[in-house]
């Protein structure tokens, strides 16, 4: 096989070369890399001028970089805009654990406001202990981490580079975090998929049975008559609710859409019900719907979003306070979803207990059975949305977030 390489591949590795000699001449930045295999390429700092020699091979595996730069800030600067179409974490720090540079992807997933979080320290935004930070963990080591499982409150793969100053001292350390969440979060998904499927096959069958027996037995005389069909067989019915409810948590469902206008929907259909309902527990429910959204369209199943409001409307009837029970549906429209909020003024949630409250069969009343929450955070994952709550002693706010289907001007 000829191994020369054709005058268009010359051609090919000629502009590539160019290419990247100009972007290292416009890094507003001089430097010195060190390859493994005895290459070192610099850009000097008076000059500006690329160089390349052949010098020892170094003992390390990993390539090394030292910079000289008066002001590092401006290559962050420089590459902020760029890091920012990554889709994954990636976070400069200084030697004190100081965040310079944080790009979109990471303010997104650790929820925090890009701008508060520059000029904090690195466990500011990662809210986890100091000695579980591998950044920190660089710095205080200058070791680097490559290809790291990190499982805390985030999991993914973690990677760290240290850039220094030409005195050797770190100047940056960088981090690129693999988020995993969602992967892992799937994962759950298809396994409590399996495990439902295998509860409802196992405990539907002798349900049925059990039932089938009660209601032949039931016509022997009035006494079992009314023991079976007043306790026995609606405590079946009960678990067997129990078992659906379960499974509908765990698998997708297949229902039918319809193109739903938002403040119909809202004010209309949901409201009649919601209404009647607050009214029987002398509760107060006001809709405040944002002009923007009077006249936008979602696609969605109106029975199942229903069942989601009427849970929430139900968990704020029980977390009633001393005070009169007042709740608010409010909306907005943000970018390209509908944006609805659940509001109650009641006792609130206690912080230890929030970030449980969509766990299936997690309750705090006696006779929940905890799958409330759980069956209208699925539904609204099935409407491609997202659920979320906060709550304080003032009261408790969901939020739920649904794609607009489409806008009517």
């Amino acid at each position: 096989m000829n191994d020369i390489p054709s005058s268009l591949d010359m051609k090919k590795l000629e502009k590539e070369n160019a290419l990247l000699r100009d972007t290292l001449l416009n890094l507003p930045i001089s430097f010195t890399y060190h390859h493994p295999d005895g290459y070192t390429i610099s850009k000097g700092e008076k000059d500006g001028i690329i160089h390349m020699e052949k010098t020892t091979r170094i003992s390390s595996d990993t390539p090394s970089i030292q910079t000289r730069c008066n002001d590092f800030k401006e290559i962050e600067a420089f590459l902020t805009s760029i890091l920012d179409f990554v889709p994954h974490h990636i976070v400069f720090v200084d030697k004190d654990g100081i965040v310079t540079l944080c790009n979109v992807q990471t303010a997104k997933d650790l929820e925090v406001h890009r701008d508060d979080i520059i000029g904090k320290h690195i466990r500011e935004l990662l809210r986890i202990p100091d000695d579980q930070i591998a950044i920190l963990e660089s710095i205080r080591t200058e070791k680097e981490f490559t290809n790291k499982e990190v499982l805390d409150t985030n999991y993914g793969i973690i990677n760290t580079r240290i850039i220094r100053d030409s005195d050797g001292s770190i100047s940056r350390v960088i981090g690129t975090f693999y988020f995993l969440n969602v992967i892992k979060e799937a994962e759950k998904q298809a396994l409590a998929g399996r495990i439902a499927a295998g509860i409802a096959h196992e405990i539907r069958n002798p349900l049925t049975t059990v039932r089938g027996y009660l209601q032949f037995l039931s016509h022997d005389d009035e006494e079992k008559k009314d023991l079976f069909t007043k306790v026995l067989i609606p405590e079946i019915d009960r678990a067997n609710k129990i078992i659906t409810d379960f499974l509908s948590i765990a698998k997708p469902a297949n229902t039918s859409t319809e193109t739903l206008n938002v403040k119909a929907f809202l004010t209309d259909y949901l409201g009649k019900f919601l209404k009647t309902e607050a009214l029987l527990y002398n509760a107060e429910l006001f809709f405040d719907l944002h002009p923007q959204t009077k006249n936008v369209y979602l696609l969605g199943h109106s029975d199942e979003l229903l069942q989601v409001f009427m849970n929430l409307l139900r968990n704020s009837l029980q977390a009633k306070g001393e005070n009169p029970l007042k709740i608010t549906v409010k909306t907005a429209l943000i970018d390209h979803s509908i944006q609805i909020h659940f509001i109650d003024n009641g006792k609130g949630i206690p912080s230890s207990l929030l970030p449980h409250v969509f766990d299936p069969f997690f309750t705090t009343k006696d006779e929940g059975t905890g799958l409330g929450l759980s069956v209208s955070k699925k539904i609204i994952e099935n409407h491609r949305g997202t659920m979320s709550v906060t709550s304080d002693e003032r009261g408790t706010k969901f939020t739920i977030n649904i794609p607009v289907s489409k806008k009517h001007s």
